[in-house]
C-alpha cells in the first residue's frame, strides 16, 4: 500500500477519532450527570452560567460554540426544572437573557464532584486532562469556530 493509501485509512483520520472520542466522553459524563438531572449539553450551559450569570442567549450561545436555535430548547428544560430563568431586556426587547435561580446556583455544589468522578473513571489525572483539552485546542478554538 503506498502512503497516498494510508492517508484515506479510517483509522488515519483525525476526524473519525474525535467523533468516536466525543460520543465517548458524552456516555462517561451521563450516569455521572443523572444524579443531577442534566443531560451533558445542559451541563455545560450550567457550567458557564455559573461562571458568569446573567448572559443573553446570544453570548451563551456563543460561548458553547452552538446555535441559538439549538440552545434556547435546553434554556427552556433548564428553565422548566427550576434552574433558570428566561427575561427580555427592558433597554432592547430583542435580547433574551438568561439568569440562574438560587435552585440553579445551589446545584453548583453538587456538580463540584463531577470532575473527580470523570477522573476516577477515566484513570487520567487532573494534569492528563488538561493536557489533553489543551491538545484539542486546534479544533476547539474559536478561530476553529470560525473556519
Amino acid at each position: 500500500m503506498t502512503d497516498d493509501e494510508d492517508l484515506l485509512k479510517l483509522e488515519n483520520q483525525v476526524c473519525f477519532a474525535l467523533v468516536t472520542a466525543a460520543r465517548n466522553v458524552v456516555s462517561i459524563y451521563r450516569p455521572i450527570l443523572e444524579p443531577l438531572g442534566l443531560t451533558h449539553p445542559q451541563y455545560l450551559v450550567m457550567l458557564a452560567l455559573w461562571e458568569q450569570s446573567p448572559r443573553s442567549l446570544g453570548e451563551l450561545a456563543d460561548e458553547l460554540a452552538m446555535e441559538p436555535a439549538t440552545l434556547s430548547p435546553l434554556v427552556k428544560r433548564l428553565e422548566a426544572q427550576g434552574r433558570v430563568t428566561r427575561a427580555r431586556r427592558t433597554d432592547d426587547e430583542r435580547v433574551l437573557d438568561i439568569s440562574l435561580t438560587p435552585t440553579g446556583r445551589a446545584l453548583r455544589e453538587q456538580a463540584l464532584d463531577v470532575p473527580r468522578q470523570i477522573m476516577a473513571v477515566t484513570g487520567l489525572g487532573a494534569e492528563q486532562l488538561a493536557e489533553l483539552r489543551d491538545g484539542l485546542q486546534p479544533f476547539t478554538g474559536r478561530a476553529a469556530r470560525l473556519a
